[in-house]
């Protein structure tokens, strides 16, 4: 997960900052969604086991469920909008930067937690939620520069597109979360269902901001084998964190997030030049200590009160 992470945030930023000729993210970004669509498919015909199940499934759950495949828009839609924010983000950021503001959408994530699934966090969580965003600010006060990157950035372009995408991150995750809790459907269909509208709506994206110029130099356009590489991260790294996601508690998590912006930052000093300055530092460090102190786990108080009561109850006895 950590390796992902980090190796599709430079990839990434590497391709929309070569000198090669610029290909269209809105494709990159519908060719990862069909990618994703055929890998769950052929997930979900493992987990079936014959041939028979898998055509069940996908006729009941899949064709035979317009309004499933409705509801599952809403995050394919919201996905859409933070991908493409993904790569107008880091057209203009470094990637270290990028990694670094881009744990706000744990902040983001626990709003949108606490309001739709009516959770509440700890007050640590609170207070690292804070230390989260007084670190990215620090990193944000003063961005840490690229040497070797030549093209024309925007700064305060990518910031914004930054905030919009950890928006989309926070809402998507906690709504498709949702909807995982209110059935027993299986994981791999509901990402059929998404995957399915996701193709659909970047499609219409595509058309909209990109048609004019895709008609003219072609769908493929500026790909190189480091874009595939990309689309190829994006794909696998969506489905391996809802795996891992799975089978590994919030401080796995936690340490992961870290090594993924530690990684990062080496690679961007490394690949791009990136000159480190003491806010930048001191921001990515605050982000990583909050980011471990939210995946803590939290204190069973109800053990405690039950003890509690059993030694108030022994001692009026006595």
């Amino acid at each position: 997960m950590t390796l992902v992470a980090a190796a599709y945030t430079i990839a990434l930023r590497y391709t929309r900052t070569s000198d090669k000729e610029l290909y269209f993210s809105t494709t990159a970004v519908c060719i990862t969604e069909v990618i994703k669509l055929l890998l769950s498919v052929g997930i979900l015909a493992k987990e079936t086991g014959s041939l028979g199940r898998f055509k069940t499934s996908l006729r009941e759950n899949v064709l035979g469920s317009p309004r499933e495949l409705m509801k599952l828009s809403v995050p394919s839609l919201v996905y859409a909008v933070q991908n493409n924010m993904a790569f107008l983000a880091l057209s203009n950021l470094d990637a270290a930067v990028y990694q670094v503001t881009y744990q706000l959408k744990i902040p983001c994530t626990a709003l949108c937690t606490v309001l739709m699934l009516n959770r509440t966090l700890s007050k640590l969580q609170w207070i690292s939620v804070f230390m989260l965003c007084g670190g990215v600010t620090l990193v944000q006060w003063k961005p840490a520069q690229a040497t070797k990157v030549m093209v024309e950035q925007n700064p305060l372009l990518g910031f914004g597109a930054i905030a919009i995408a950890v928006l989309c991150s926070g809402f998507a995750g906690v709504y498709f979360e949702k909807v995982l809790k209110s059935s027993d459907t299986s994981l791999w269909v509901r990402n059929i269902q998404m995957y399915l509208s996701g193709i659909i709506v970047t499609l219409v994206g595509v058309y909209l901001s990109d048609g004019a110029e895709i008609k003219e130099k072609g769908f493929f356009y500026g790909y190189t084998y480091y874009v595939w590489f990309v689309i190829f991260l994006a794909s696998v790294g969506g489905l391996y964190t809802s795996v891992v996601v799975k089978y590994t508690d919030n401080i796995m998590k936690g340490f992961s997030a870290a090594a993924a912006i530690v990684l990062s930052t080496i690679a961007s000093v490394m690949l791009f030049g990136l000159q480190i300055t003491l806010t930048f530092a001191l921001g990515t460090l605050l982000v990583c200590v909050s980011i471990y102190f939210y995946g803590l786990p939290r204190q069973d108080t109800t053990s405690i009160q039950q003890g509690e009561t059993a030694s108030k109850e022994r001692a009026s006895g006595v």
